[in-house]
């Protein structure tokens, strides 16, 4: 089991910035596929980006060319970079542990969640 903490939620204005950290527990970390999910009110909770062990990344359409994620594995943290952010881009953002297809199934390891908010 990995132990996930965020931080670096916060309120911002559109087309603003903000840096999202995740600082993981364990091990295994360097091996563990990484993952930011999000989930706005009243919506379900949507994947935003992923990255493998090896570097490899993935984004959801709605953020391609805006959030990057990237890891450091020295650190054991994961990070997601949101540029130009937009007011529907305003949710809790979590940190998940693990392949998506178990994340997608109630396994893995979450995070306790950040709040990022968007004004217009």
């Amino acid at each position: 089991q990995v132990q996930l903490v965020e931080s670096g939620g916060g309120l911002v204005q559109a087309g603003g910035s903000l840096r999202l950290s995740c600082a993981a527990s364990g091990s295994i970390f360097s091996i563990v596929t990484m993952n930011w999910y999000r989930q706005a009110p009243g919506k379900q909770r949507e994947l935003v980006a992923t990255v493998t062990s090896s570097g490899s990344t993935n984004y959801a359409d709605s953020v391609k060319g805006r959030f990057t994620i990237s890891r450091d594995n020295g650190k054991n943290t994961v990070y997601l970079q949101m540029n130009s952010l937009k007011p529907e881009d305003t949710a809790v953002y979590y940190c998940a542990a693990g392949p998506v297809l178990l994340l997608n199934g109630g396994g893995g390891s979450w995070g306790q969640g950040t709040q990022v908010t968007v004004s217009s």
